[in-house]
């Protein structure tokens, strides 16, 4: 059997009310009445009662079970009843006789029902803590008892205890460990027992939390619960001897953790953010805020109720919200937004929990920033009345007035955006207004040329209005309207050909003088004095000219209309036309010129060359005639051949086709292979008629079977075709070239290389004593010279005279050759002297002598020659017997050979 012994007096109703339930479950109490069970229930209490601890549980006996009852208490300001039944203290205070007796209420919520019951409390008797400890009563647990057999048969017993949890509150002071309940067997009278608890909590993570005394079942708890952490424990009791064997079935032992009010609510945003459209109604939703708290959200200690603290700013009025208190929905109550005068409104909002309970509740708070969202509540306004602009003449794409309003919208959005439009005075659309992204400003441009001359000025209407129409309500007009007046500035226009082009129909073949038309241009500027001066600006073939002042045109040569230049029988010229303002302006016309025919082309054979076999059958030849003209002044064509020389009309025939076509054939049985030109007379029918004798070209060749020619290569080589001619002279003529090209370069070389050569041979030239060696060696020591000559000039045999008109190879004569002395080949005593004289002033006089005594500049050879220098040498050795001092009659010329020479022994 299970006995509860020694159960604290706090937990008498609870079990009271459990053993109730279970005696009407048995069946053994069959009526239920709906109330209290008891008419007063009593707690023994210390005399400190701190906040939020536990007095209590009341029981409600709910029959149906479908009733939702509120408890109250008479004194809410000390006592709070939860959901459960269990009392709480609200605050701390000393138990006097003034806090004894309190009565709680029960009241459905439905049918409004309503229950009480007193409760009344006392003062627990001070005793020594020995005396307290002896004389505590401490809950106990006995196991049940097992069923047993009876004569072989199991005998039923009543149904066992349910064990009722035990409710231990959060938080706890202690002290610890603290004893929560005994648990026995029936059998420790006769058996040595052991006892034990298993479950999270004991043995299982978190381990330590509860422990049971293995002798005496004393299970206790060491150290505070958190509600927040674990809010049941679920633990398990054994009995055991000292062997381990089992002695009673495992009992479940529940541990409730009574929630206490230790955490604050906390909102999920510190700061949140909603927008409301202006001018909204009352009752508007705009966000919504939540808070949560870790506490029981089924008691009071978790049940959160919002408020608003604050509004700034406090206009128009300082509460232009509510928000609910359960569920924290935030609307406007006031009318009167306006984002132009308030564009955000910061709310400060408290949670509470205790169900807002502003004495023992715990609270918190976080911001709200609601922005008042622009709505299109004012409609663009003009800063004037009247804009002003002005615009040349003939001129697109040019702003003439920058149009201003004013939106107290947001800007750069659709209510503030502004749209122009054009209401009146453009009946022709030559005006369009784009509004400016940036500055909302209406740019009024001209899309359509302005002519001054019809219109000096234009008077528009325009009207200005928002994107989106305006808000319901609104007591404006949707838009704004205003006068724009442009001012048309009158320019220089280019005069202007009427008609362009013009078509003027003239026959062919006009002499050069013949007027043709006159070609004016119009000026559109009407009130400037101004005069026209007409140019030629185009003639492909130069055949027109144009008066510079009265624009008449005149032939200057004849128009021909087979001329490559006139398309399509159309002659186009172009003029200009140039006007004296400022600044100048001009303008073009073309003048088409219609050719008409006239018959002035004789018509050609074609083709030109053509194939026949020697033989008439198969043999025929089919020509046409080609014609410049055109109808009438073409075919039909009548063909005939001449009738000299006679071989033509012996030997081939011509039948005519139709009017384009003829057929030209062999007449005698056999032609000898070869090419014959045969004349052919041609007539168009022009009126009159013009007549040509057209030369055929014809290759007479011998044929197979199939009418080919066979013997090509006797054809070619009794004549040649007019391709093959060309092909020859074009290869002459590249090969002439290349040799020319070539003389010239073999001529240039020798130039080259006789300009390095500067004296000729030595033995041909007698005037001086330079000598040319073919190898570099020895000096003047290795040469037998005859110096005596010099002295002797009649000793020289005759044959060795250079004849008249021998040059030095330096020497490029420009001018007629200089008449130099010739000596005498008869010996006289004269001397050489008179002869160089006689030689030196023949060369004095030869503009064409290069001047032998200037310096010459050989290639250079590099530095550091091995040779030495020239100024060394000494010729005393071979010429010191003779004597040089003649040289000094000699003249400038050889002076410096006088002084090296003739100077004697300095």
């Amino acid at each position: 059997m299970c006995r509860i012994v020694g159960a604290p007096r706090t937990l008498l109703p609870l079990l009271a009310a459990l053993l109730q339930a279970s005696v009407e479950a048995s069946g053994e109490i069959s009526l239920c009445k709906t109330g209290f069970p008891e008419d007063v229930y009593s707690a023994v209490l210390s005399r400190d009662v701190l906040e939020g601890q536990p007095l209590l549980n009341v029981k409600f006996s709910n029959c149906n079970g479908k009733r939702k009852v509120q408890y109250e208490s008479s004194e809410p300001a000390d006592f709070k009843v939860d959901e459960d039944g269990m009392v709480y203290a609200v605050r701390s205070f000393p138990l006097s006789s003034e806090h004894s007796k309190f009565l709680i209420y029960a009241q459905d919520k439905e049918t409004q029902e309503k229950w009480q019951v007193a409760v009344k409390l006392s003062l627990k008797p001070a005793l020594p803590e020995d005396s307290v400890k002896e004389s505590r009563e401490i809950e106990e647990i006995v196991f049940p008892r097992q069923v047993t057999k009876h004569n072989g048969y199991l005998q039923r017993q009543k149904r066992d205890w349910v064990i009722p949890p035990i409710n231990l509150p959060e938080n706890s002071r202690g002290p610890f460990p603290q004893e929560l309940v005994r648990i026995r067997s029936d059998r420790d009278k006769n058996l040595s027992l052991r006892y034990s608890v298993t479950g999270p909590g004991a043995d299982q993570p978190p381990t330590g939390i509860f422990i049971i005394n293995p002798i005496s079942g004393q299970l206790s708890v060491t150290k505070p619960l958190d509600r927040e952490l674990i809010a049941r424990f679920h633990l398990r009791a054994h009995a055991v001897d000292i062997n381990g064997n089992q002695v009673e079935n495992p009992i479940d032992i529940v541990i409730n953790v009574i929630d206490m009010n230790d955490n604050r609510p906390e909102f999920l945003h510190q700061v949140w953010n909603g927008t409301v459209p202006e001018g909204s109604k009352p009752g508007t939703y705009v966000m919504t805020v939540t808070a949560i708290d870790a506490d029981d959200p089924n008691a009071l200690n978790g049940m959160l109720r919002y408020r608003i603290l604050s509004q700034a700013p406090s206009t128009p009025s300082p509460n232009m919200f509510t928000i609910n208190n359960e569920t924290g929905d935030i609307i406007t109550v006031a009318a009167g937004l306006d984002r132009e005068k308030v564009q955000q409104y910061t709310l400060i909002i408290q949670a509470t929990d205790m169900e807002g309970n502003p004495t023992y509740g715990l609270s918190n708070t976080a911001t709200a920033v609601i922005t008042v969202t622009d709505v299109n509540d004012n409609p663009p306004e003009f800063t004037a009345m009247t804009f002003y602009g002005e615009v040349p003449e003939n001129r697109v794409d040019v702003i003439v007035a920058n149009l201003t309003v004013t939106d107290k919208d947001q800007p750069h959005t659709p209510a503030w955006n502004a749209i122009y439009r054009i209401s009146g005075g453009d009946p022709a659309g030559r005006f369009a207004i784009q509004t400016d992204p940036n500055s909302n400003d209406g740019l009024v441009t001209v899309v359509k040329p302005i002519d001054f001359e019809t219109n000096r000025m234009y008077v528009l209407t325009v009207a200005a209005e928002n994107q989106v129409p305006l808000a319901k309500g609104i007591q404006h007009p949707p838009q704004s309207t205003a006068t724009v007046s442009v001012t048309v500035i009158d320019v220089n226009e280019n005069p202007y050909f009427a008609p362009n082009p013009k078509i003027i129909r003239q026959e062919e073949g006009l002499h050069a003088g013949t007027v043709l038309t006159t070609f004016t241009a119009q000026d559109p500027d009407r009130y400037m004095q101004q005069n026209i001066r007409y140019t030629k600006l185009s003639d492909p073939a130069n055949w027109l000219k144009i008066d510079s002042v009265n624009g008449q045109i005149t032939t200057i040569a004849v128009l021909d209309r087979e001329s490559p230049n006139v398309k399509n029988n159309i002659y186009n010229a172009t003029f200009l036309a140039s006007d004296n303002g400022i600044p100048p302006m001009s303008g073009t016309g073309t003048l088409q010129i219609y050719l008409l025919d006239i018959n002035d082309n004789a018509p050609q054979v074609l083709p030109q060359e053509a194939e026949i076999c020697e033989t008439p059958d198969p043999n025929s030849i089919n020509i046409t005639a080609l014609d410049y003209d055109i109808d009438p002044n073409a075919g039909p064509f009548a063909f005939d051949l001449p009738l000299s020389p006679v071989t033509i009309k012996r030997n081939w025939t011509i039948t005519r086709l139709n009017g384009d076509f003829a057929q030209l054939n062999l007449k005698i049985k056999f032609l000898e292979a070869g090419i014959y030109e045969v004349p052919i007379i041609i007539t168009d029918s022009g009126n009159p008629p013009k007549s040509n004798i057209s030369i055929l070209r014809v290759k007479v060749c011998q044929c197979d079977s199939n009418g080919d020619c066979t013997d090509v290569d006797r054809i070619v080589g009794a004549g040649l075709g007019t391709g093959a001619i060309i092909a020859i002279l074009l290869c002459i003529i590249i090969l002439l070239i290349l040799v020319l090209m070539f003389v010239v370069w073999m001529k240039r070389r020798d130039k080259e290389r006789q300009a390095k050569q500067l004296l000729i041979d030595p033995e041909d030239d007698v005037r001086d004593n330079i000598l040319k060696y073919d190898e570099e060696g020895g000096g003047e020591e290795d040469q037998d010279y005859d110096l005596s000559q010099l002295q002797q000039p009649d000793t020289v045999e005759p044959d060795a005279i250079k004849p008249v008109g021998i040059r030095r190879l330096d020497e490029r004569p420009i001018h007629a050759e200089p008449q130099y002395p010739v000596r005498s080949a008869a010996p006289h005593p004269g001397d050489i002297g008179d002869f160089i004289n006689e030689g030196l002033k023949a060369a004095d006089n030869d503009p064409t002598a290069p001047p032998y005594d200037s310096l010459l500049v050989f290639d250079y050879e590099g530095s550091g020659s091995t040779a030495g220098s020239l100024s060394s040498l000494n010729s005393s050795s071979s010429g010191g017997e003779q004597d040089y001092d003649y040289l000094n009659d000699w003249g400038p010329r050889f002076k410096k050979l006088a002084d090296m020479y003739g100077g004697g022994d300095d």
